[in-house]
């Protein structure tokens, strides 16, 4: 078969995307490679595609062994032979594995780099005596200390050029400066190496950034704005992943913590609930994901600053790897830069720690620029990008810009007058008239001392991170960050000139993708979910969400037509097709649709559903009779989703709480917050420990 063929036949794509093609074409005629290309472009096409066409074994090394299972599993489900050696497998496990190998039963063998040189039993003798055709190098810039993400055991790969000089090599890599690219090449021992360079663009992914202050507010309204998407919660301690996560599970959201100090049982459970959409989205430490396969994440949020451009466009390429639009979401606060070069100092080489915080201060920018969100990344990656994106939160708000030269002048006023020796939380006390101790006697006595005290505390802030991002006031330098006029704003003042300012804060996530889901594509969902739990697999795995789209719009009813979508190949319309197929043919004639043979059908013809119309099917069931355990098991959702689509359906009016809680049972918990003089859940919550969930108190507090 030819690499097309194989494409067709196993992965169920028409044609190659971006340099995939030229990548095979040049393995195909022994040339060593390296590739650069955005997480979800399809690297790994580029090597299990030549796999199938040479005729020993393809070795993959990849650092992470959640990766390696999962791309296994991908794998393996369209007829591909594939299988990985790692410490987590028994011995039992590991031989029957060596002898598949052995005997040609595997294609493709994935190993993490310390297996390779390091143990009882190292892989070097074992794969000498094997026909290894192609060795594939994931993550690539782990080779080099000046990337973002420099592993020691990686230095070590560049032993097996010499090792396997018959062997094609291909590293891979989704993010590397110039010098972290050379370093690749250099490190690897690569033989004068065909460089492929793809965009780094993303089109698909929103990006957007706002300060931090009130950010559990912010973040709830985010996410509640995506109720049925999945999505990762980055935070940059333990602490903050196990506030954040709880946080969220009091306010009815989906979500589990992940980091190192969970016992490793509760971490894996918790990843594995996530990865088969049991529970929507993962509040994590920068450690999870990397591993993660997982298609449809719809969104990544950083509740802090990441250390570097690098880092941050790995973390954000975990949403949208479908191609389907998703959203990246950055809290910024000023000290985050404080708190991260103290992380960065901690490494013991200097070289190192010097190169990190050049990094990091070219983050601070990102943060605190008024250029193009996208513009921004990708010439930091040194690719030209002409006009602005129109799809990140700096274009959203162009021209969007109001006067508010009254308050500029109050809080440029206040930093001139507090002798430019503060930071922006000392002159906002100042301002407000705070009766704090941090103020002392003779600010207190200044003409700007609560003059602004009709504003919040979370307004002052926005104005001065505005002044800051158009120029007027800048910190003295990141790790002190006291603020400075600069000489625009001083003109500004001495002529009273107008200062316009967009105060608005455009987190909210835009509204093309509203109406995007149909009612056959919940459907579909939902059959994919099932069969999923039924073959033990991600939901992901038997089709991506783009997939699903694709079907939903255009209808395919036999085999050959939903053989013509993309994603579906000949092993997935074998084991799969029909039941989809099923799905399809009766949501046609339930809503009396007859699209012709392979054509579309016109977008007036579908029948639209808003962000609520998975909630109005919940509502039909539920007027039907079934209680919400009921609702979620016909449904193959969890629980907590049906449990939040009532709770928005008794606020919008649609459903009595009194149909959901006895009266006994209402008047008791409303009693019991009377009595605890609390508004929070949690304590309500913990005065009856078992007896009531958080979902029955909500209900019955919303009663009141």
């Amino acid at each position: 078969m030819t690499p097309l063929e194989i494409l067709k036949h196993f992965y169920g794509f028409e044609s190659f995307r971006g340099n995939q093609e030229k990548i095979i074409t040049q393995i195909l005629q022994k040339n060593d490679c390296i590739a650069l290309m955005p997480t979800g472009a399809g690297k790994s096409v580029c090597y299990q595609v030549p796999a199938m066409t040479l005729p020993g074994l393809t070795l993959v090394i990849s650092p992470l062994i959640a990766l390696m299972k999962d791309q296994v599993d991908a794998l393996n489900q369209i007829g591909i032979a594939a299988a990985f050696l790692n410490s987590a497998q028994s011995i039992s496990e590991q031989r029957f594995v060596a002898e598949e190998v052995q005997n040609g039963k595997i294609k493709l063998l994935y190993v993490a780099p310390e297996r390779l040189f390091s143990g009882s039993r190292p892989l070097i003798p074992f794969l000498e005596k094997l026909d290894l055709s192609l060795v594939a190098v994931d993550e690539a810039h782990c080779v080099s200390q000046w990337g973002h993400d420099f592993r020691p055991e990686y230095l070590k790969l560049g032993q097996l050029r010499k090792k396997f000089p018959q062997a094609v090599f291909l590293a891979l890599t989704a993010t590397a400066d110039d010098r972290t690219r050379k370093d690749i090449a250099e490190k690897l021992g690569l033989n004068n190496p065909k460089w492929f360079i793809s965009s780094f663009d993303r089109p698909n992914i929103t990006y957007r950034v706002t300060l931090r202050t009130d950010a559990n507010g912010k973040l709830l309204d985010f996410v509640r704005r995506h109720p049925e998407d999945s999505g990762i919660v980055y935070c940059l301690s333990r602490k903050g992943v196990e506030n954040t996560a709880e946080m969220l599970q009091l306010n009815g959201i989906s979500a589990l913590p992940y980091h190192a100090g969970l016992d490793r049982n509760i971490r894996e459970q918790n990843q594995e609930k996530f990865i088969k959409d049991e529970v929507k989205i993962m509040v994590a430490t920068i450690a999870f994901g990397m591993g993660i396969d997982k298609s449809n994440v719809r969104f990544v949020v950083h509740m802090n600053m990441p250390q570097n451009i690098e880092s941050y466009y790995q973390e954000t390429g975990r949403a949208g790897r479908d191609g389907l639009p998703s959203d990246a979401l950055l809290f910024y606060s000023f000290g985050d830069s404080i708190t991260l070069s103290r992380m960065i100092e901690n490494a013991d080489d200097m070289n190192h720690v010097k190169s990190m915080k050049a990094k990091m201060n070219v983050m601070v920018r990102y943060c605190q620029s008024q250029v193009c969100r996208r513009k921004f990344i990708l010439e930091y990656f040194g690719e030209k990008y002409g006009e602005d994106c129109g799809n990140c939160d700096v274009c959203f708000q162009r021209g969007h810009q109001s006067d508010m030269t009254t308050y500029a002048q109050m809080m440029l006023s206040a930093v001139a007058r507090m002798d430019q020796r503060f930071g922006l939380g000392q002159v906002i006390l100042v301002l407000r008239g705070s009766q704090s101790k941090k103020v002392t006697t003779q600010q207190r006595s200044l003409s700007v001392y609560g003059i602004g005290k009709g504003q919040t505390d979370q307004f002052w802030r926005k104005l001065g991170h505005q002044l800051i991002l158009e120029g007027y006031l800048e910190p003295e330098d990141q790790l002190r960050p006291i603020l400075k006029l600069t000489p625009e704003a001083w003109e500004k003042l001495k002529n009273r000139q107008k200062i316009m300012l967009n105060m608005k804060e455009g987190i909210e996530p835009d509204n093309r993708k509203e109406g995007q889901s149909t009612l056959l594509l919940e459907k579909l969902k939902s059959l994919r979910l099932a069969l999923a739990r039924k073959h033990q697999v991600p939901p992901y795995i038997i089709f991506s969400d783009a997939t699903l789209v694709e079907m939903s719009t255009k209808c395919p009813t036999d085999k050959n037509s939903i053989l013509g979508i993309n994603g579906v190949g000949q092993m997935k319309q074998e084991k799969y097709g029909e039941d989809f197929l099923k799905v399809i043919r009766n949501h046609l004639i339930e809503h009396d649709i007859t699209p012709g043979q392979n054509e579309e059908i016109s977008p007036a013809r579908h029948i639209k559903v808003s962000q609520s119309g998975s909630e109005m099917e919940t509502l039909a069931q539920f007027s039907a009779g079934n209680d919400a355990a009921a609702i979620a098991e016909s449904r193959g959702l969890a629980l907590s989703t049906i449990e939040t689509h009532l709770i928005h359906l008794v606020r919008s009016g649609k459903i009595e709480p009194r149909a959901l809680l006895a009266e006994q049972e209402m008047e008791e918990i409303q009693a019991c917050q009377r009595g605890l003089k609390v508004e929070k859940l949690k304590a309500i919550k913990e005065h009856f420990g078992e007896k009531y969930s958080y979902f029955k108190i909500r209900i019955a507090l919303m009663a009141q």
